[in-house]
């Protein structure tokens, strides 16, 4: 592909592409036409042989298709960040929507500030000095606005809002919290977010009831909110989607699942037939899940729920406690976890990167302890930020779940500078694209651009964007159908895929096979986008 600057003195668009095969991100058959964009617009789509771009992409032989949108991630501090988030934007992904799992770094208050960002180090990457004392979601997103190549869209995280009603612990919450949790969730509504999303495995809200969650939901309801679940996956999966569905049902709402997978053969196909039978008949439902079958998270995850009663700052003292290792012992134990196939993938500490790639066993073994004091010894010397990667089960198991029309793209991506993480952070999109369409034969390049975009932007209210039409904003991907190829594997994650030529955000390119490029404006084309419900 030839990408180069026009020298004509009046061009006819700031930006075109001509020659390539448009899949406009609607499931409809591809066709040849060439794309013309000014500003941040696509203002024509047809044959433009004769016209002249002051940015030319010769997409002969490529794919022209809209840009990508990953509905769960864990990019919220890189985007604060990180002016060009390189491992997402060269898959073509120009929109991320952050603030998954119930857990993220607003709204936060002077009380609970501090907390989240100790408790997310291994997750999102944001360490305390980096704070500047943000608090409401709006200004949290006011200051990515703009300074990010790509577009967000957030999450209202529901364990935030727990946390700054009743504080950390079991309780249940009372009518004058519940009442402050309600006025938050209008709150994040009005400031555009699509909903709120919730983690029932993961800190004070694994406290929340079905009830309590309903009463938040309904609170949102008006706005036509969508419920993003992290469900109660160690309840086990099919009693944990039918919460979400009840929680649907009685709030009225909409509900996604997030990263829906089963653990074993045969798991998946159970929840699929619940859902296509009984779910989708109920409420209205979609998924998401990365094109991988092992998953990544925080050792702390492992950890009996009582660690956080008081605070994530306040766990190290708490895993100090004898009854509390006992029980980290029962819940390893009763998890029937392979230690041997879960992997050390990042630590906070240079004093302990050099086990970083090594296996939890491994690690056990040359610790000379037993299980519980080994893993709870590391907890302690990296402040509870550990970073794991479940090195289990076939990839193909997921197959089943990628290929159903409920389904879009996921990738839960979690990056970690130096790590060795889930190579779904640099290789999701890609390995839908190529891999799944011409190795497994899983549905045509039509469907997985669909998964990849259009389905995205209708179902989070993504209004004009990741479809190819005139008058749509211009964020757009150029990639090579023979040759798209995820690169990145669980030993050597960290590693760029092929095939994706081009990427363009608002009407201004980003990347070129892999290479961020310069933009010579003080504001970036990445926008704060904000919840457009059909």
């Amino acid at each position: 592909m030839n990408t180069n600057n026009s020298l004509s003195q009046d061009p006819d668009f700031d930006v075109l592409i001509q020659g390539g095969t448009v899949i406009d991100g609607t499931r409809a058959p591809r066709y040849r036409a060439d794309i013309g964009i000014k500003a941040d617009k696509i203002i024509a789509i047809g044959n433009l042989e004769h016209a002249s771009g002051s940015y030319s992409i010769d997409a002969w032989n490529k794919i022209v298709a809209p840009g990508f949108v990953d509905v769960h991630n864990h990019s919220d501090s890189w985007l604060l960040n990180t002016p060009n988030f390189i491992s997402k934007t060269s898959q073509g992904f120009t929109t991320e929507v952050i603030m998954a799992d119930g857990i993220s770094y607003a709204p936060v208050d002077r009380c609970t500030a501090e907390d989240w960002i100790y408790y997310l180090q291994s997750l999102d990457g944001l360490f305390p000095e980096e704070y500047t004392g943000w608090e409401s979601l709006h200004e949290y997103m006011s200051l990515i606005d703009g300074k990010n190549v790509q577009n967000v869209m957030t999450h209202l995280p529901y364990a935030n809002l727990r946390s700054m009603a009743c504080g950390f612990g079991r309780q249940r919450v009372d009518d004058f919290q519940m009442k402050q949790i309600c006025c938050e969730v209008i709150k994040g509504m009005e400031a555009g977010a699509v909903g709120i999303s919730t983690g029932l495995d993961y800190i004070a809200q694994c406290f929340s009831t079905t009830e309590e969650i309903v009463e938040a939901c309904q609170a949102m309801s008006k706005y036509d909110g969508l419920y993003v679940s992290h469900v109660r996956y160690k309840k086990t999966l099919i009693p944990a989607i039918k919460e979400a569905v009840e929680i649907g049902k009685r709030a009225g709402v909409k509900v996604h699942i997030s990263h829906l997978k089963g653990q074993h053969p045969g798991q998946a196909e159970e929840a699929l037939e619940y859902i296509d039978k009984i779910a989708r008949h109920e409420v209205d439902i979609s998924f998401d899940v990365y094109p991988y079958q092992p998953g990544s998270t925080m050792l702390h995850f492992l950890l009996p729920y009582e660690v956080w009663e008081a605070g994530p700052r306040q766990a190290v003292e708490k895993l100090k406690q004898p009854e509390l290792q006992q029980r980290f012992r029962y819940g390893l134990d009763n998890y029937l976890l392979d230690i041997s196939a879960i992997q050390i993938a990042w630590v906070r500490s240079e004093n302990n990167k050099h086990h970083q790639g090594k296996s939890l066993s491994q690690y056990v073994e040359e610790s000379g302890l037993s299980q519980e004091e080994a893993l709870v010894n590391l907890l302690i010397e990296e402040e509870m930020a550990v970073l794991l990667v479940f090195n289990m089960g076939d990839d193909r198991l997921v197959d089943p779940v990628l290929q159903h029309d409920l389904y879009m793209m996921g990738t839960d991506g979690i990056y970690m500078e130096g790590g060795i993480i889930h190579p779904r952070q640099f290789g999701s999109a890609p390995r839908l694209l190529g891999p799944c369409v011409r190795d497994h034969h899983l549905f045509s390049l039509e469907d997985a651009v669909y998964k990849l975009s259009g389905a995205a932007a209708h179902r989070f209210g993504l209004g004009k964007r990741s479809q190819l039409k005139e008058g749509y904003f211009a964020d757009v991907v150029v990639f090579d159908p023979l040759t798209v190829q995820d690169h990145a594997t669980y030993q050597d994650p960290q590693q760029f895929s092929s095939g994706i030529k081009n990427v363009i955000s608002n009407g201004t390119p980003i990347v070129q096979d892999n290479v961020p490029l310069t933009i010579e404006t003080e504001t970036l084309p990445g926008r704060y986008l904000k919840y457009q419900p059909k």
